[in-house]
């Protein structure tokens, strides 16, 4: 089977990488703006065979918010090609072909929204939710990258795996950092955290955080032991980089020789990159969206998601 990777404009590293690992055909589709703003996409004809013959992954972002319109607007022209809906108004090509059924796979390396996944206060949209809603719509399968909390899409009309880049960020890690220990931020990333140390062999613990009172954030560790040890810190993401900087100005006071911080999604926010540069020894995140410590390839994760779908579909 050699299934057609299209990638929307803001994920073609990682697509390639997806496609590469397996050994399937990547396909740019256009993409770019009117003066507007508005976007436009559109598949070359050279690949409309490739679309319609097999199933098809489509790899976007839903960050930042025109990540999402380019994600509907590819999965919409997917679904017409494959439906053999084709008229046009210059009467390019045949006009209909024959349906060739499902088989859209939209891989979402990084899902915009996904904090988003519980009402705070009365009035509130579960926008996580939402979007799964909008986008499982129009696909049939969905695949999604260390997203933050799971449990907001399993209710989705469509199968949804998720798969996670842990092992290639703990493999990295090994190769330059040598960590001797592995610390979560926070409870919430205690999972991928603690995977990370187990692929490693090494010590790990996690921080909980204490509200001394409006303004005030106490960090404690449970069972740290970080004296004369390179440590490395572990969240699904790094948007400002204060948790992050917060956790390694709790390491060097412990005794911490070193401090590197790893995430799955970079965004870096606000100068996040500057701040962190004078807490920690290095930045280490995958190329779920583009940025500029996009060490780790998250493709293979991707690939593994995907394989999992189309497993339950053969």
């Amino acid at each position: 089977m050699l299934v057609a990777v299209v990638s929307s404009s803001n994920a073609r590293a990682i697509a390639e990488e997806l496609a590469t690992s397996l050994g399937w055909t990547h396909i740019h589709a256009e993409s770019r703006r009117f003066p507007d703003t508005e976007g436009y996409v559109r598949m070359p004809e050279e690949h409309i065979e490739a679309i319609r013959s097999e199933p098809v992954v489509v790899v976007s972002n839903t960050f930042p918010d025109a990540g999402i319109v380019e994600t509907l607007l590819l999965l919409d022209l997917i679904r017409d090609l494959r439906a053999g809906n084709m008229e046009n108004l210059r009467n390019i090509g045949p006009q209909a072909m024959d349906d060739v059924g499902s088989g859209v796979i939209l891989a979402v390396p990084y899902y915009g929204y996904a904090r988003q996944d519980k009402r705070f206060k009365p009035g509130e949209p579960i926008s996580a939710k939402a979007i799964g809603r909008l986008l499982a719509a129009h696909c049939d399968a969905m695949v999604v990258l260390d997203l933050h909390a799971p449990a907001v899409l399993e209710d989705l009309p469509v199968p949804v795996a998720f798969t996670s880049a842990m092992p290639e960020l703990a493999a990295h890690l090994q190769d330059t950092v040598k960590p001797d220990f592995v610390l979560s931020p926070d409870k919430g990333a205690i999972d991928r955290a603690s995977a990370v140390a187990e692929a490693i062999g090494c010590g790990f613990s996690y921080l909980e955080k204490t509200r001394i009172d409006a303004r005030t954030i106490v960090h404690k560790a449970k069972d740290l032991d970080v004296d004369g040890k390179v440590v490395a810190i572990v969240d699904d993401m790094i948007a400002t980089g204060g948790t992050i900087c917060r956790a390694a100005d709790a390491l060097r006071s412990q005794g911490a020789t070193a401090v590197h911080a790893a995430c799955c999604h970079g965004l870096f926010t606000g100068g996040a990159i500057h701040r962190l540069s004078s807490f920690v020894d290095g930045v280490h995140a995958t190329g779920s969206l583009p940025n500029p410590r996009g060490v780790i390839q998250g493709g293979p994760a991707l690939a593994r998601g995907v394989e999992s779908i189309l497993k339950t579909w053969s």
